[in-house]
């Protein structure tokens, strides 16, 4: 096999925010993030730019130790590796290369997890929420998960598929990697 991996960690940090998804979806995890390494230093999504403000949304790459996670120290999650091409990740990394240059121009898509709801894709230009940011960069890169636009693409559709290997489930702060950065900080 290939031996290149990208990973996607799927989270619950307890807010109002996310306890009001989860009465809804009675999922486990209500956010998606993806990184390219797996101690995830470098990890994007979509969710707050502001710990302190969860109403300013966008892209965001998450900083586990000094973002929003560092605000919610019993943040569950579970972890997922994806095996792909070494072509796969050039991909990867040039569409993500678009978001990370134009980070201000994009917004949260609220009324996007409404339309997940109901079933019905609401999609606005340069709009998004953390799961349909994952699915459309691995969509874009060439990587199909499911036979479903982006927009309707939920954290629990990645828990549920078989191309995603578990790597870990539990207190975000409690994964080995993570530990071991807080260690020598």
């Amino acid at each position: 096999m290939t031996g290149h991996y990208v990973y996607i960690m799927l989270s619950d940090t307890g807010t109002l925010f996310t306890n009001l998804i989860k009465k809804y979806t009675k999922a486990p995890y209500n956010h998606a993030s993806l990184s390219f390494d797996p101690e995830l230093k470098e990890m994007y999504s979509f969710g707050r730019k502001n710990p302190n403000n969860p109403f300013n949304g966008g892209f965001v790459r998450e900083d586990i130790f000094a973002g929003t996670y560092s605000k919610y120290q019993d943040t569950t999650c579970v972890i997922y590796k994806l095996e792909v091409t070494e072509r796969d990740i050039k991909k990867l990394k040039r569409v993500l290369d678009v978001f990370i240059k134009n980070g201000d121009k994009f917004l949260y898509n609220l009324l996007g997890i409404l339309g997940v709801t109901l079933n019905e894709p609401v999609e606005f230009s340069n709009s998004y929420f953390c799961s349909q940011f994952v699915a459309e960069v691995l969509s874009r890169s060439g990587i199909k998960l499911w036979d479903k636009l982006p927009a309707l693409v939920t954290p629990e559709d990645f828990r549920k598929n078989d191309r995603l290997q578990l790597i870990y489930e539990g207190k975000l702060f409690e994964f080995a990697p993570i530990k071991q950065q807080m260690s020598k900080r």
